[in-house]
């Protein structure tokens, strides 16, 4: 199966990329440094030229400048995990860049058909799945491609159903 290049996708996404998060809990390792000392201090990088944040602010900004709308959207449980904490901590990095982010609480999105895995669709073609395991690592193989347009046009659906639903993140408060 061939290597599936995340940075090549969002860098020839012409007009949007969308990212739909729907785990209460990640365990991906380029997190777990930052996440380790969060807990030990509440203190979270938000410093967007960190050796942490700058590869996605400028993979964003890339993006921006071309065009392209990036938009996330995270459904969570309420009350909602340590590491929904840490992630709401750090989202303003992300608006930074030149994200649009919103939150949905999972009780309000019962109603919603959604996918059975996170993902990202580009351009309304490509739609980008990411596996994990029960504990929130990186699953084998971690990453999917589907070009079905059937697929594709669900999922773009279901994301556009829930971003309708979903707060922006200055709107939305921790419970």
């Amino acid at each position: 199966m061939p290597q599936i290049d995340f940075k090549q996708l969002m860098d020839s996404a012409r007009t949007s990329a969308v990212h739909l998060e729907m785990r209460d809990e990640y365990g991906v390792g380029d997190e777990a440094e930052d996440f380790v000392h969060w807990r030990a201090t509440g203190e979270r990088d938000t410093d967007p030229g960190s050796a942490y944040w700058t590869p996605w602010v400028e993979l964003i900004s890339r993006a921006r400048a071309r065009g392209v709308r990036v938009r996330r959207v995270r459904v969570v449980s309420e009350p909602v995990t340590e590491y929904i904490r840490y992630e709401h901590a750090g989202t303003d990095v992300n608006l930074l860049a030149g994200e649009e982010v919103r939150w949905l609480p999972r009780s309000l999105a019962a109603t919603l058909l959604l996918p059975g895995a996170d993902l990202w669709v580009f351009d309304g073609r490509t739609v980008l799945f990411n596996h994990f395991t029960g504990n929130g690592e990186w699953a084998a193989p971690d990453m999917e491609l589907c070009t079905d347009p059937e697929v594709v046009e669900g999922c773009v659906r279901a994301f556009e159903r829930v971003w309708e639903r979903a707060l922006p993140h200055d709107e939305y408060k921790i419970r």
